[in-house]
C-alpha cells in the first residue's frame, strides 16, 4: 500500500488543522470524520452500530418522522378528518412537496409533482413524451442496461403509441439517434454498477437530433447535482425512498419542464389533474402546470412522511453532499485495495469521478454468501445477482469510519 497522505481533504482543498498522527486507514478515517462538515447530520437519523450501506435501496429513518406521522394520524385524520384536505393542506401536498424536491434536482418551482410509483411515472413520461414528439418520429431509445421495470414500461408504451423500441447502451446513444427518434429514456446512474451517465451531453445530443430526453433519477437525486433546468431535460422521474429517505414505498415524482406543460398530454388523466376536479364533469379538461401530472387521490400518510423526511435537507448543499460522496467511495475503494486479498473482488464502478454515482459495486465470485456473512457481522449492503456486491454511500449519515470498517470486515469474510 502506498504511504498515506497527511492532508485530510475530500473536496479538493486541504482542511486546515486536519493533520493526524495515526497513519493507518482507521486513523485517517477518524481524521476525515472529525473534519466532515456534514457529520452532524447523522444525528438526525435513527441508526445503530450497523454500517448501513444500503441507502441506495432504502434510506434510513429521520428521527422526527414518527412524531409527525403520529400527529397526522391522531389529529389530522383522527380529529379533523375530511377537513384536513383543506385545513391541513392535504390537497396541495403533491405540488408543495414537489417544490421541496425541486432544488435537490436543479429545478425551479412548479415543475415537479409527487405521487404514484416510479413505474407509473415512467409510463406517464414516456407516453407523454411520445405525444410531444414531432410527426414521423416513431422510435423510443431505451437504455439497454436499464432497471427492468423501465424497460417493461417503455415496451408497453411503444405498443400503445405505435412506436418501436430501440435498446442501446448509453454511450452509444449519439450514434443511434436519427430522424425517427422520438424519445430517449435513460438512467442517470446505473443501478448495478454505479456508473454515472453524461446527462448534459446526452440530453444535448438528443435535442440536436430532434428528440426528447427523459431521465430516471432514482439513483442520483439526493446524492449528486442533477441540473434538470440547466441542462434542458424534457421530463424526468424518480423515487424518494433511496437517498431522499422518504420511507418504504414513498411516492415518486414527475418533472415536466415548464416549456412542455401546456402540451403535456398524460395517458392517465385522473380526476385530480382536472382543471376543476370537484365539478365532476364527464369531459376532461387538464389543469395548468405540474398538476397535470396527478392522477388519483394522493396517498397522504406516505406523502406526509416524505415531506417530513425532506426536512433533513434544510441548509444542506447538494455540492457538499457530492464532494463527500466521492471522498467516501474513493476511501472505501482504497481500503478494499489495502485489506482484501488480491483477486477476490473487482470494482465495476468507474474510478473517474465524472462517471461515478454514490455507490461501489464489487464483482465477487461468491457474492451471495459473502453478503449474507457481511450482514451477519453488521455491514449491510445488497446483492445484484449473480456476482455483484453493492454498497451505497449516503453522505448525510455514512462516515469514513463506516467505510473503513466495511472494507475490513469484507476482507475478514473473504479471508475466512
Amino acid at each position: 500500500m502506498s504511504e498515506p497522505s497527511t492532508d485530510v481533504t475530500f473536496d479538493g482543498t486541504a482542511l486546515p488543522g486536519a493533520t493526524f498522527g495515526d497513519a493507518t486507514l482507521a486513523g485517517r478515517a477518524a481524521a476525515l470524520d472529525a473534519a466532515d462538515e456534514l457529520a452532524g447530520l447523522r444525528e438526525l437519523f435513527t441508526l445503530d452500530d450497523t454500517v448501513y450501506l444500503d441507502g441506495n435501496s432504502l434510506g434510513a429513518l429521520p428521527r422526527h418522522v414518527p412524531a409527525r406521522l403520529q400527529e397526522v394520524v391522531t389529529r389530522e385524520w383522527g380529529e379533523l378528518r375530511i377537513r384536513s384536505w383543506d385545513e391541513s393542506g392535504w390537497w396541495t401536498a403533491p405540488e408543495r412537496i414537489g417544490d421541496r424536491i425541486a432544488p435537490l434536482v436543479g429545478a425551479a418551482a412548479g415543475q415537479i409533482v409527487v405521487g404514484d410509483s416510479t413505474s407509473v411515472n415512467v409510463f406517464k413520461a414516456v407516453v407523454a413524451a411520445s405525444r410531444l414528439a414531432a410527426d414521423g418520429r416513431d422510435e423510443i431509445l431505451v437504455d439497454a442496461s436499464t432497471f427492468p421495470t423501465d424497460g417493461y414500461i417503455a415496451e408497453s408504451a411503444a405498443r400503445m403509441t405505435g412506436h418501436r423500441i430501440v435498446p442501446v447502451a448509453p454511450a452509444d446513444v449519439p450514434a443511434a439517434l436519427g430522424p425517427r427518434t422520438a424519445v430517449v429514456l435513460l438512467n442517470h446512474v446505473d443501478y448495478r454498477t454505479g456508473r454515472l451517465h453524461d446527462l448534459p451531453g446526452l440530453t444535448a445530443a438528443v435535442h440536436a437530433a430532434g428528440g426528447l430526453a427523459v431521465w430516471d433519477l432514482c439513483h442520483s437525486a439526493g446524492a449528486l447535482p442533477v441540473g434538470l433546468d440547466e441542462h434542458g431535460v424534457d421530463l424526468a422521474i424518480g423515487c424518494t425512498y433511496k437517498y431522499l429517505n422518504g420511507g418504504p414505498g414513498s411516492p415518486a415524482y414527475l418533472y415536466v419542464a415548464e416549456r412542455h406543460q401546456a402540451a403535456f398530454d398524460s395517458p392517465l388523466p385522473g380526476w385530480t389533474s382536472h382543471a376543476d376536479p370537484f365539478a365532476m364533469t364527464p369531459g376532461y379538461a387538464p389543469a395548468e402546470g405540474s398538476v397535470r401530472g396527478r392522477v388519483g387521490t394522493p396517498d397522504i400518510l406516505s406523502m406526509l412522511a416524505l415531506e417530513a423526511s425532506l426536512e433533513v435537507w434544510d441548509g444542506v448543499e447538494v455540492s457538499a453532499v457530492r464532494a463527500k460522496s466521492l471522498a467516501l467511495t474513493d476511501f472505501f475503494l482504497e481500503c478494499v485495495a489495502a485489506y482484501v486479498p488480491e483477486g477476490r473482488v473487482t470494482s465495476v464502478t468507474p474510478a473517474a469521478h465524472a462517471e461515478r454515482g454514490s455507490q461501489v459495486a464489487l464483482r465477487c465470485e461468491d457474492a451471495e454468501p459473502v453478503m449474507s456473512a457481511l450482514i451477519e457481522r453488521g455491514v449491510v449492503g445488497d446483492l445484484r445477482r449473480p456476482d455483484v456486491l453493492r454498497f451505497g454511500f449516503t453522505p448525510l449519515y455514512v462516515g469514513f469510519a463506516d467505510a473503513e470498517r466495511a472494507a475490513r470486515i469484507l476482507a475478514d469474510v473473504l479471508a475466512g
